[in-house]
This record gives structure tokens, C-alpha cells and sequence, in this order.
């Protein structure tokens, strides 16, 4: 492995990156790091929108409805709260939510991390750009104060990486007003919890802000075009989910498409497809997103584009141009904050030519942050019924864990998926409380080729949720010798 602080070949190398989010940042941190001379153009600032206005303000508002869920079901496990009323009689309070205090401290912390970012920049060696920045040709990058400006910084690199992400999908039908009808990025805004939220979209985002606000004490109404929440996710999980979200009291309108969205006089109106109508305070569009991709030079550049406009990248995040390379969600790759990452530091390797390890799909972790959440990693349940490969998938409901009774744990389970024969783990889901940090034991499983074998050697904590990932292993060594 070539050393990245005193690399011999990055002296010479200059180094350009369009957009300051994960991808933006890592790729400029690490070209830094490897000795180029780089530059950072970014028109919002360092962190991007997925710092300023999405993953971080948003994960921090889920953690507040988490812990308003904890203190709510305190009671299950002995936990009471009283307060003492006339003549000492005990009251139980109710919980409130300063959703004015609560959205005042998101923007805080988002705009601190951006800080933060910055800052690791600049004591690296790393030039900052504020403006708007456009490719001029295939070697550089000009910037401008201002949309339509005419003061421009020209820069010249050897090296291009393109990381300018990706912007909430409007529907001419259903135009955002940041008031009443809000993209994710507009919530942050608003200084009471809303009436009823209605929710258009049951995909990773809209599953989020709806378990989000209903745990807040919102009412909820989440409007699905499909049979399930969470199409294209595990459905064991999607079904939990679901479960979850009716008992709390949510609406889902399953198998329901939002023909528009329009605002009435102190609230909202969608109307579905088949003519039903429902009123609330307040709605929320997820109905995907769209790269940042149009009017900033890349096919001037010769930079292949898909037809949604995502950037055409290999495993290296390299494009159709051999010295300009993307990442993130401009991309059409896959869209995480840690998959931006890597690729912007997989970019940076590959052009100063550092070892590289091409990305694959099926090593990447990804989590779903509703409560419980949900964190998947490589090969699913059904890549094995559809023949993609040949597997074991065992189940295993996490109510049977010892610490998931002490904790009150109701929902959710761990599945792990090995390779018929040689029974290497090569996927897993589990849905539960803080999953985001239990897969990641599976997940260097699936990265080693460990088999469940191997796994189940491995001492867990007793009593504890990991314990589940060995018992679920231990299981399968069964099912492998039969």
C-alpha cells in the first residue's frame, strides 16, 4: 500500500471537486492527504445538502422521536412519571414537543458538522470556492459568485471529480410552497408539530418522516402506490414495518397513487387516483429525487449521462471521460452518504494511482432509519428465490433474545443468507433498535467471505441483541450439513 502522506506520484497531480457533500469532501480530504494540489468549489457549503438539509438534520430529528418513543413506553418496563397536582394527587404528564426548539438545535448541529468539514479542509491544504462552479471542457472548472454573474474564477485540474448530489422530485401537480406543501428539506421550518402530515411516498424517505412525526405525536397518513411499505426492500421487514405503524395509529393507504396536491385555506387536499380525497394540515413529498446534473457542463464535457441525468460511472467512479470522475447521488450508483464516500476516496486512489478496490453493490450497507430500523447488506432473501444464487436464509424473531425482553422489545428479528455448500454468509437484515449498528458484525462477514461457521465461533456478550447474529449462525450450521 502506497503511503497517502508522502505519496511520490500526487506532488505534481492537481485535483478539482465540484461539490462539497460526503463524496466532495472525502475526495478532497483524501487527495490532500496524498499530496495534490486541490481545490473544492461548493455553492452551499462544505457538507452539502446531505449535511446542511437531509441525513444529518433529519437522523437528529428521528433520534428526538425516539427518545419522545423511550420516555413513552418507560411505563412498560416500571417506569413512572408523576407529578403531584391538588392536594398531592398524582398526575401523569403528558409528553410535549417544542418542534420550534427541536428544529432550532437540527439546524444547529447540521450547521456545526458543515463547520467541522470545513475546517479539516483547511488544515489539510484544501482550497475552498464558494459559488456556483460549471466544467469548461474536460480540465476545468469555472466558478461564479452568483447564477447568472459575471465574475468567475477559472480553475484548472488534472483531475476532475463531479459530487454535486441530488434535489427532492417536484410533481407539476403537487408544487412545494414551503408552508403547507413541503419537500424534506423545507420541514426544518416549521415551529409546531403538524395537525396531520400527510405523507406522499413509502419509500426510504417518506418511511422515515412518517415513523419520524407519528412518534412525535402527529397525526399521520402515509399514501403508498404499492401493495407494502418499502417496495423493493425486504418484505419480511417492510411487514414489520407496517405492523408497527398501524399500531401507532398511522393511516397507510396501501395501493393509493396522489394524483395532485393542492393547498386549501388553513390546510391540504390530495386527491388519489380513484377520486378519494384526504384533508390534512400538512403534506410531505417523497416521491424520489433528481441529480444535480442539468446545466453545469457534462455533456459539453463528453461526460455520459443516463436518461434520468444520473452520471454513468464504473466500480472506480470513473466516467465516460478518463480524468473527470463522479460521486454520490448525481450518480448511477447507489445513493448513501457512505456510499458517496467511498467512491469520492475510490476516485481520488484510482487517478493519483493509489491501490484501489473497485466498489461492489453487494458489500455496501445500508440502513433505514424508522423506528425500528432496518439495516440490510449484500444478497437479499429474494435474490435466492429468483435464482440469482443459490442460498440459505434463516429467520430468526429478535422477541426470543433475552436482552430484547429486558429492553421491552417487541419487533424485529435477524436473517441471515449463506451459500448453499460452502455456507459463506453473503447477506443479512435485521430490523430492531439501533440495527444501523448491529449489521455492521455481518457485514465484515459478508466483506471476509467468513462462512456461519466461522461466525458462530465468535464469543458474544450474554445477554445481548448480537447475541441473536450467533444464534441464527449456530442454526444454520444445521441446515448446511443436511
Amino acid at each position: 500500500m502506497v503511503s497517502m502522506a508522502h505519496s511520490p506520484f500526487a506532488n505534481r497531480q492537481s485535483v478539482a471537486v465540484l461539490g462539497g457533500g460526503p463524496g466532495g469532501y472525502e475526495a478532497a480530504l483524501a487527495a490532500a492527504q496524498l499530496g495534490a494540489d486541490v481545490t473544492l468549489v461548493e455553492r452551499v457549503g462544505v457538507g452539502g445538502s446531505a449535511v446542511l438539509t437531509d441525513v444529518v438534520p433529519s437522523k437528529s430529528l428521528i433520534a428526538t422521536a425516539d427518545a419522545a418513543v423511550a420516555i413513552a413506553e418507560a411505563s412498560d418496563l416500571g417506569v413512572q412519571f408523576y407529578a403531584k397536582g391538588d392536594h398531592g394527587k398524582p398526575l401523569k404528564p403528558e409528553i410535549a414537543i417544542n418542534l420550534a426548539a427541536v428544529n432550532k438545535r437540527l439546524m444547529a448541529l447540521a450547521g456545526q458538522q458543515s463547520e467541522d468539514m470545513r475546517t479539516a479542509l483547511l488544515d489539510a491544504g484544501v482550497k475552498i470556492l464558494s459559488g456556483h462552479g460549471r466544467l469548461d471542457g474536460h480540465n476545468a472548472i469555472v466558478v461564479s459568485t452568483a447564477v447568472g454573474g459575471t465574475d468567475f474564477d477559472r480553475v484548472e485540474a488534472d483531475t476532475i471529480v463531479v459530487a454535486v448530489g441530488a434535489a427532492p422530485r417536484e410533481l407539476d401537480s403537487a408544487k412545494p410552497d414551503g408552508k403547507r406543501i413541503l419537500t424534506w428539506t423545507q420541514l426544518y421550518d416549521m415551529k409546531a408539530l403538524p395537525e396531520h402530515l400527510i405523507v406522499v411516498g413509502s419509500g426510504v424517505t417518506g418511511a422515515e418522516f412518517a415513523s419520524a412525526y407519528m412518534n412525535l405525536g402527529a397525526k399521520v397518513t402515509l399514501i403508498s402506490s404499492r401493495d407494502q411499505v418499502l417496495p423493493g426492500e425486504d418484505q419480511d421487514a417492510a411487514a414489520v414495518l407496517e405492523r408497527v405503524f398501524k399500531r401507532g395509529g398511522m393511516q397507510v393507504l396501501s395501493k393509493s397513487r396522489a394524483d395532485k396536491v393542492e393547498k386549501t385555506k388553513d390546510g391540504v387536499v390530495v386527491t388519489l387516483s380513484d377520486g378519494r380525497t384526504v384533508e390534512g394540515s400538512h403534506c410531505l413529498l417523497a416521491v424520489g429525487s433528481i441529480p444535480n446534473t442539468h446545466g453545469i457542463g457534462l455533456e459539453e464535457a463528453g461526460v455520459e449521462l443516463t436518461e434520468s441525468g444520473h452520471i454513468r460511472v464504473n466500480k472506480v467512479a470513473r466516467t465516460s471521460v478518463s480524468n473527470i470522475y463522479a460521486a454520490g447521488d448525481c450518480t448511477n450508483f447507489f445513493p448513501l452518504a457512505s456510499v458517496a464516500s467511498m467512491q469520492g476516496r475510490t476516485a481520488v486512489f484510482h487517478a493519483l494511482g493509489d491501490i484501489v478496490i473497485p466498489l461492489e453493490q453487494r458489500r455496501i450497507t445500508a440502513n433505514i432509519f424508522t423506528a425500528p430500523e432496518i439495516a440490510t447488506v449484500g444478497y437479499s432473501e429474494k435474490d435466492v428465490q429468483e435464482g440469482v444464487i443459490e442460498g440459505i436464509v434463516h429467520k430468526l424473531p429478535l422477541a426470543a433474545n433475552p436482552r430484547a425482553k429486558m429492553m421491552g422489545i417487541r419487533d424485529g428479528f435477524v436473517k441471515l443468507i449463506a451459500r448453499r455448500g460452502s455456507g459463506t454468509i453473503i447477506g443479512g437484515v435485521i430490523v430492531a433498535p439501533k440495527a444501523s449498528e448491529l449489521i455492521y458484525p455481518i457485514a465484515v462477514a459478508v466483506e471476509r467471505r467468513l462462512t456461519a461457521d466461522q461466525v458462530s465461533r465468535v464469543f458474544a456478550a450474554y445477554p445481548s441483541l448480537t447475541g441473536s447474529i450467533t444464534d441464527a449462525t449456530r442454526a444454520m450450521h444445521q441446515v448446511a450439513i443436511s
